[in-house]
Formats: structure tokens, C-alpha cells, sequence
């Protein structure tokens, strides 16, 4: 495969190294030390110093609570219902629902309140998501994705996936109007301005709007005839949202609540003192364990579950999950792994930020540095798609020595293109890789094309 003397990359910056695990020697490399954009590929840095920070068997809690008295004789709670997260990304979220959880979460949370012989809740249900600090988004990504799905930033108490479906009616000819069919889920205080056209074949409908903004806009096209097509957007407030719900759900039952559900972030806003009282358990939400998250987050290159990670990390540390922090930790993981990160940059836990560079080699000896550690590299190593079979990977590399060999994660934002990760070689050396293109000239699908080839080569590695 020659890319030197491709046009397509005439005007790129691009990178590749290829380490042998066992012997810490260079197989191939060009231009290693060229510090680049690495998009998802970023995501391994964080979930493998996860496994190591918080443990495989990590879980989260999220628990309902509340303060003041319970007259458990009349059924009147004289005080608030809490809900307090631990920044759980899988709380009701479809990523692990079974087609069994006929039932809403939060419909079987208002039942096991309703059983402890709550009838009447004279304060509110407050939504209490400070484990992690109120900046859900890094600062550094750009106003084009954080009103989309793949933009939604990580609260303390994160609910649904953080994320809201608007469902179009399209036209027949370019340019009709696409109406708005249906919002699921129906999220109480948001503004849809919609100025989506119909187009020809492609979804090019994006959601602009930013973190506790009720306001949303969407712009663009999405594909002709259609009749339920989805577009995705982050939600303005998942914490605020995960109240209401739990609101709706005890009214539905008959559990009457005097005041409007709330945040402790609002209450804090509008300066209301908060009570230091102690609050009382009714009942814990425990979170699949932390390899089965890091699992979804590599497959699917989740960037809501990547940056709750991140988070997290800084929550269990300092408790307080806060960006920076979860950064300085990470980063200094690896440094005291060996790892020279000179040239590196940290700007989040998940690859959606610009901010973000590495070398192939700091890449390539990251994940030469994982193999070290049994118990992290066999849940980590599984975490990665597998060519020709699962994720992003899933369509690559068909009918090759590749093919149920390359283990990677890839990364791809616009102009922007890269793999890392692990392949046996014709002799059975275990062998990791990394490869980073920025600025290329061709289409996104060409330069897929081209580092397929690429990673083929590196499996046919005597």
C-alpha cells in the first residue's frame, strides 16, 4: 500500500506505527512522532485506564431518597423525594434495555415508593446530579455538535441516553418542507424551530442548541418519501427531564405532589438556600458493571458513555466528577505507566473535541502497555471491534487475513480518519498499531478504502 505517493493525501498530515507487543520494537512507522487529531480513537486512553482506575466490576448507584418526615400512618411525606445519581450513563437508557423491561423506569420507581405508603409528597422531586460539577460539555466542542445525539454531555445524573428523537414527514420533490410528526420523548418546556427541506437520499439534518437551553433548531434535509425518519438530538436537561418523568409516573398512580419537579442546579440558580439535612434511602439502582459499559462505549463509540467515564474517574477520586480533573488523572496515569506523553493533548474522554492530539507511537505504546496488565487487557481487548465482524469494524476487511484477526477502535469526524488497536501476525506475534489521517482531499468512504488496505497489510506481517 503506498499512501506516500497518493494525491488524495497530497496536502494530509498522517501517521502510522506498528509495535511488536513482546518485543517493544518497530515494526513500520512514518511520521510517528506527528502530533494529530485522533477523533474516537481517543476513547481508548480513557476505558482502559478506567478498567485500571475504577476496576471491571465498577458499578454505579443511583438512589432514591428523600428529607423531612415521613408519616408513614397518614401517607404524607412532609419533605422532598431526591433522585441522586452517580452519573449512571445507563440509566434507562436502550442500550441495555431487554425486550423484557416492558415497564418504564420510572413507573417502577413510583410503585416501590408508593409501597413504602407514600400518597402525598408535600415537597417536590428534585433530580440531585452533583457528582459531577453543572459544565456537562467540554468547552472546547463546537456549537455543530452539541445539539446533536452524539453531543450530549455527561450530567450526574444522566437519563435516557440524554437524548430526544424528532420524527419527519418528507416531501416527494427537493425543497418541500419536512413536518415534524411526532417528539419522542416528549420532554415538558422544549422548542422545537424547525427549518428542515426535504432532500435527495442523504441525512443531513443537524440539531443546534446548547446544554439547559430549552430551545432547539433544526437545519437541513433529510431524504425524500419518507414517513417516520428520526433525527436525534441532545437534551437540554437530562436531570430535569429524569424528575419530570419520575413526577408524571407517581401522579399516574395516584401519589399527589404539591410542589413542581426541580434540580438542586435550578433550586441553586434561583438561590434558593439548600437544606444540609440528611436524606433517607428508599431504595438503590445498581448499573450493569463497568467492563459491560466500556464493552458499548468501544462498539459503538459512545461518546456520552466515554465522557461519564472520564467523569467518573474524577468523582471517585475527589468526589466531584469534573472534566479537568478526570484528565490530569488519566493523563497521569499513563505517564506513570511509562508512557511519554509529550506533544499529547487531553481535551475530553471521548475524541469529539478538535483539542485532542497524539502520535501513533504514544498510541501504539498505550496500547502495548495494556497487554501488561492480564486482568485490564482481556476485558479491554474485548471491548474492541473486531474486522469483518463487530462495530465500526464490522464491514472491513471481508474474506482477508485481517478478518477476525484486527481488534480496533476507530475514529472519524469530518476530514479527520484513524485506527488503533491489536493484530496477530502471520507467525502468531501479537502486534499493536495506530494510524491517524487529518486534512485528506478525498471522500470519507475513499479514505475508508485506503486504511482497510492498510490494516490488511499489517495482518499479512510475517
Amino acid at each position: 500500500v503506498s499512501l506516500k505517493s497518493d494525491t488524495d493525501i497530497a496536502h494530509a498530515s498522517w501517521s502510522i506505527c506498528v509495535l511488536d507487543i513482546k518485543k517493544d520494537s518497530v515494526i513500520a512507522e512514518y511520521n510517528s512522532g506527528l502530533a494529530l487529531v485522533p477523533a474516537s480513537t481517543h476513547k481508548i486512553l480513557t476505558t482502559a485506564a478506567a478498567l485500571a482506575l475504577l476496576g471491571w466490576d465498577f458499578k454505579y448507584e443511583t438512589r432514591l431518597e428523600y428529607d423531612g418526615k415521613l408519616d408513614s400512618i397518614a401517607g404524607i411525606l412532609h419533605g422532598n423525594l431526591y433522585i441522586k445519581g452517580s452519573g449512571d450513563p445507563t440509566l434507562n437508557s436502550e442500550t441495555f434495555k431487554k425486550k423484557s423491561d416492558t415497564i418504564p423506569l420510572t413507573d417502577q420507581w413510583a410503585k416501590i415508593i408508593k409501597a413504602k405508603g407514600i400518597k402525598k409528597i408535600e415537597g417536590a422531586v428534585i433530580a440531585d446530579a452533583s457528582a459531577f460539577d453543572d459544565e456537562t460539555i467540554p468547552s472546547t466542542w463546537i456549537w455543530g455538535d452539541m445539539g446533536n445525539y452524539y453531543g450530549a454531555g455527561a450530567s450526574g445524573l444522566n437519563f435516557s441516553d440524554n437524548k430526544f428523537s424528532l420524527y419527519y414527514k418528507s416531501g416527494s420533490k427537493k425543497g418541500d418542507t419536512a413536518i415534524i410528526t411526532k417528539i419522542s420523548p416528549n420532554i415538558p418546556g422544549m422548542k422545537i424551530l424547525s427549518n428542515v427541506k426535504t432532500g435527495l437520499y442523504l441525512d443531513n439534518a443537524f440539531i443546534y442548541g446548547a446544554p439547559y437551553d430549552e430551545l432547539r433548531y433544526v437545519k437541513g434535509t433529510v431524504p425524500a418519501n419518507k414517513k417516520d425518519y428520526e433525527v436525534e438530538g441532545s437534551m437540554p436537561d437530562p436531570s430535569l427531564f429524569c424528575a419530570e418523568s419520575l413526577d408524571s409516573s407517581l401522579k399516574k398512580i395516584g401519589v399527589m405532589i404539591d410542589k413542581e419537579p426541580t434540580t438542586l442546579r435550578r433550586q441553586k440558580a434561583e438561590g434558593r438556600r439548600q437544606k444540609a439535612e440528611a436524606r433517607k434511602i428508599i431504595y438503590t439502582q445498581t448499573s450493569h458493571t463497568l467492563d459491560k459499559i466500556i464493552y458499548q462505549t468501544n462498539i459503538q463509540s459512545n461518546n456520552l458513555f466515554a465522557e461519564t467515564i472520564l467523569k467518573t474517574i474524577a468523582w471517585k477520586k475527589t468526589n466531584l466528577g469534573s472534566e479537568q480533573t478526570g484528565i490530569d488523572i488519566v493523563q497521569n496515569y499513563w505517564k506513570q505507566k511509562g508512557i511519554d506523553l509529550k506533544g499529547s493533548y487531553m481535551a475530553d474522554g471521548c475524541g469529539l473535541s478538535r483539542f485532542n492530539a497524539i502520535n501513533t507511537r504514544q498510541l501504539s505504546e498505550i496500547l502495548r502497555t495494556v497487554t501488561l496488565d492480564s486482568a485490564v487487557y482481556k476485558k479491554f481487548y474485548e471491548s474492541l471491534p473486531v474486522a469483518g465482524k463487530s462495530g465500526s469494524l464490522g464491514k472491513l476487511c471481508k474474506g482477508t487475513l485481517a478478518e477476525n484477526n484486527i481488534h480496533a477502535k476507530s475514529g472519524y469526524m469530518t476530514r479527520i480518519r484513524s485506527y488503533a488497536g491489536y493484530a496477530t501476525s502471520k507467525k502468531g506475534k501479537l502486534l499493536c498499531f495506530a494510524i491517524i489521517i487529518n486534512n485528506y482531499d478525498c471522500s470519507p468512504a475513499q479514505m475508508k478504502d485506503k486504511l482497510e488496505e492498510l490494516m490488511i497489510a499489517i495482518a499479512e506481517i510475517e
